[in-house]
């Protein structure tokens, strides 16, 4: 686990929510800042909802007036790099579980934006457990269920938390995917066909409207052209070997950036992956291992990491109450089955940014960055650890430990 004096700290109580941004510090016996190594007795000074400087107590003076948040424990706050909170919302009735579309196989038009509802209470359960952003959108149960986003878990309107707009465009193969009711997709063959030929219709779709400006928009295909452009990946959901290998073929065939959701069975192909360059985002470790996931394993982080394979981690698609995991406690089981806690930490902050193209502004505690922190009481992947306090663009919410 991490190394965590033995110290007992307490966040002094502040103002909730949309308070106005304003110069605090944060105090942490020890303040892991993902940029550098840990500081012990560090100081995090925050002005007007972004990092101002970043040191020991030594070398950041406060004025006396300055108010002080105390934690035993201060990181960047953590970063959920697939979920889809927001649109699986509390109340698990159909007005409030937007994840999937199931009028069409492939509907890449559809933007995670116009779904989000970020005053869903499960956004503010995830905020409390130090949870600051949320890689979330259309989830997996069709051909192309849709766009994802990158959002701040704030709970403000949806335009002013969003990072990026457009994430990624969620695909599933194998089993997933299939439609029912004997309708296109029905088998693993015609997926992979279909997936193609909207591709292939993309194609030619960009170059009639690179020679003819005036050719009618088309938003599937729009947003299919961008992916052929490689200005945003696919995130392909896919379990099964024989499906990673479809989708690692397809990736090559149209030269396109991919992120592996899932994978369950990523460490029969552990060459192949690392060869590809592709991110992988691990099954969530209490996802439950039935159908294609009958093959997973928990220690599947921990064989990417041994395998030099960029990854980070993910609560998922939850299809029971409460609608959500939290990335924690799937962080903490990760631990549990051979992840070193550094690099779950990294999978959870400055690895997450990364995949995210996020880094520049969230994932690590330095200067100029968005003052986005989780405060806690211990180390944070201890089972009696408590979140004491989380701090997004400068703003505490201290809402008593959980």
């Amino acid at each position: 686990m991490l190394a965590i004096p033995l110290t007992a700290v307490l966040v002094a109580a502040v103002p909730q929510g949309d308070a106005p941004p304003r110069a605090f510090a944060v105090v942490g016996a020890k303040v892991f800042t993902m940029a550098g190594t840990p500081i012990d007795d560090g100081v995090v000074l925050v002005r007007d909802g972004r990092i101002e400087r970043v040191g020991t107590a030594a070398e950041v003076a406060l004025p006396a007036d300055l108010p002080v948040l105390r934690a035993a424990v201060v990181t960047p706050g953590l970063i959920d790099a697939h979920a889809t909170v927001g649109l699986t919302g509390l109340l698990n009735i159909p007005h409030d579980q937007d994840q999937l579309e199931r009028s069409a196989a492939a509907q890449p038009e559809l933007r995670a934006i116009d779904a989000f509802n970020p005053r869903d209470e499960l956004v503010g359960w995830l905020r409390r457990l130090g949870i600051t952003t949320v890689h979330t959108g259309h989830g997996p149960g069709a051909l192309v269920a849709g766009q994802t986003m990158v959002v701040k878990t704030r709970g403000r309107a949806v335009d002013e938390d969003v990072l990026v707009p457009l994430a990624m465009v969620a695909v599933t193969l194998g089993d997933g995917g299939r439609a029912a009711s004997g309708k296109s997709p029905g088998t693993r063959a015609k997926s992979v066909a279909m997936l193609r030929e909207l591709l292939q219709k993309a194609r030619e779709y960009a170059a009639k409207r690179a020679k003819d400006a005036d050719t009618p928009v088309d938003l599937g295909l729009d947003v299919m052209a961008q992916v052929l452009a490689k200005q945003i990946p696919l995130l392909v959901t896919a379990h099964r070997a024989n499906d990673l290998q479809s989708a690692l073929r397809v990736a090559k065939e149209f030269d396109l950036r991919i992120v592996l959701d899932g994978a369950a069975e990523a460490y029969l192909l552990l060459p192949e992956i690392r060869s590809a360059g592709v991110w992988v985002l691990p099954h969530p470790a209490m996802a439950r291992t039935d159908g294609e996931l009958k093959n997973g394993t928990m220690e599947l982080p921990k064989l990417l990491l041994d395998a030099k394979i960029p990854f980070a981690l993910q609560s998922g698609f939850e299809s029971y109450v409460p609608k959500t995991r939290v990335v924690l406690w799937e962080a903490g089981v990760a631990i549990g089955h051979g992840l070193p806690a550094e690099a779950a930490l990294r999978a959870l902050t400055v690895d997450a940014a990364r995949l995210l193209g996020v880094d520049a502004r969230v994932g690590s505690l330095a200067a100029g960055k968005d003052a986005d922190l989780a405060l806690w009481d211990g180390d944070p992947f201890e089972y009696t650890t408590h979140c004491v306090g989380t701090v997004i663009d400068g703003v505490q919410y201290v809402e008593g430990p959980r």
